[in-house]
Protein backbone atom coordinates (compact mmCIF):
# COMPACT_ATOMS: atom_id res chain seq x y z
CA UNK A 1 0.00 0.00 0.00
CA UNK A 2 1.28 3.45 -0.86
CA UNK A 3 0.84 6.52 1.30
CA UNK A 4 -0.46 9.77 -0.11
CA UNK A 5 1.43 12.99 0.59
CA UNK A 6 1.52 16.57 -0.55
CA UNK A 7 4.62 18.47 -1.65
CA UNK A 8 5.39 22.02 -2.73
CA UNK A 9 7.71 22.35 -5.70
CA UNK A 10 9.18 25.00 -7.94
CA UNK A 11 6.86 25.47 -10.94
CA UNK A 12 9.76 24.90 -13.35
CA UNK A 13 10.39 21.45 -11.84
CA UNK A 14 6.71 20.59 -12.10
CA UNK A 15 6.68 21.62 -15.77
CA UNK A 16 9.72 19.45 -16.48
CA UNK A 17 8.10 16.54 -14.66
CA UNK A 18 4.90 16.93 -16.68
CA UNK A 19 6.95 16.86 -19.89
CA UNK A 20 8.56 13.57 -18.84
CA UNK A 21 5.09 12.13 -18.22
CA UNK A 22 3.89 13.34 -21.65
CA UNK A 23 6.98 11.76 -23.27
CA UNK A 24 6.10 8.47 -21.59
CA UNK A 25 9.33 8.31 -19.58
CA UNK A 26 7.30 8.01 -16.36
CA UNK A 27 3.71 6.96 -15.64
CA UNK A 28 2.91 10.07 -13.58
CA UNK A 29 4.51 12.69 -11.34
CA UNK A 30 4.35 10.39 -8.32
CA UNK A 31 6.40 7.84 -10.26
CA UNK A 32 9.07 10.50 -10.96
CA UNK A 33 9.32 11.54 -7.32
CA UNK A 34 9.42 7.94 -6.08
CA UNK A 35 12.11 7.06 -8.66
CA UNK A 36 14.22 10.10 -7.78
CA UNK A 37 13.97 9.62 -4.03
CA UNK A 38 14.84 5.93 -4.27
CA UNK A 39 17.93 6.68 -6.34
CA UNK A 40 18.99 9.55 -4.08
CA UNK A 41 18.72 7.35 -0.98
CA UNK A 42 20.63 4.50 -2.68
CA UNK A 43 23.36 6.93 -3.73
CA UNK A 44 23.68 8.28 -0.19
CA UNK A 45 23.84 4.75 1.24
CA UNK A 46 26.85 4.02 -0.97
CA UNK A 47 28.74 7.04 0.40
Amino acid sequence: MKLKLSVSMDPELVNKAEEKVKEGTFRNKSHIIEFALKHLLEENDES
